[in-house]
């Protein structure tokens, strides 16, 4: 059965005196339960975010988005977070991080905790998988030119391709094949008529921008394979974070 959830927008203080807002979400039931740190698609904290961060917590998660944006705004900040995405350094893997030691300070927190990505979060979710994490899940992440450095020490990975997506056309293959070689335990699947974004529960992007993103980009929810891949999120972390 699925926990009720609370979420709450929180903020946590950081040095120098700056603050890194967030969504929190708690299961209503007994814990303490294992965590998890999400990381947001590249459009930030949306009503497709929130949803999904609800949905991770309905199966028994302790769930914190940070808001890579918090500090300095979408505007400033984009640039600089690909850019961190690409180099593995950088602000945005501070954030990350300090979602994470929250979490794991919680009394209601097992002391197991996985990070799920989607989109932009997704690569940044496969740069974390050898960064203390016990279970990872890359939805449509770019991963790194050297993709077997980057999985060196890795945890278990469940990852979800969309095989429209031409942004990342050979992705889930390629990762597959790179952890079948350095013996991590896995789960990719490639969902032959999804694109990227295929999990978000709406369309993805600006409102004004979401006839683009549809029709022309061919970003667009596909309900059948989002069931799917949770069903395999939910069946992997429960594995590897129980």
């Amino acid at each position: 059965m699925p926990f009720d959830v609370k979420l709450t927008d929180i903020s946590i203080s950081l040095s120098g005196d700056e603050e890194l807002r967030g969504v929190l979400a708690v299961p209503d039931g007994e814990g303490p339960f294992p965590a998890v740190v999400m990381v947001h698609e590249v459009f930030g904290i949306d009503e497709s975010m929130r949803s999904q961060i609800t949905r991770m917590a309905s199966a028994g998660y302790l769930v914190l988005m940070p808001n890579l944006y918090s500090r300095g705004g979408m505007r400033k900040c984009l640039k600089a977070t690909f850019r961190a995405l690409v180099d593995g350094v950088g602000q945005a893997y501070v954030d990350v991080e300090a979602a994470k030691q929250l979490l794991l300070s919680r009394p209601d927190c097992t002391g197991k905790i996985g990070v799920v990505g989607f989109c932009m979060g997704g690569g940044f979710a496969l740069q974390l998988v050898s960064k203390g994490y016990d279970a990872a899940a890359v939805n449509y992440g770019q991963a790194a030119k050297d993709l077997d450095a980057q999985l060196a020490g890795s945890c278990p990975i469940v990852a979800s391709f969309g095989g429209k997506d031409m942004s990342l056309k050979g992705a889930g293959p390629k990762l597959e094949a790179a952890l079948t070689k350095a013996g991590i335990p896995h789960d990719v699947k490639v969902y032959p008529e999804a694109s990227h974004a295929f999990m978000n529960p709406t369309q993805a992007g600006p409102k004004a921008l979401r006839p683009l993103m549809n029709t022309v980009i061919g970003f667009k929810p596909r309900p059948v394979e989002a069931a799917d891949a949770w069903s395999r999120i939910e069946a992997f972390f429960g594995e590897h974070l129980a």
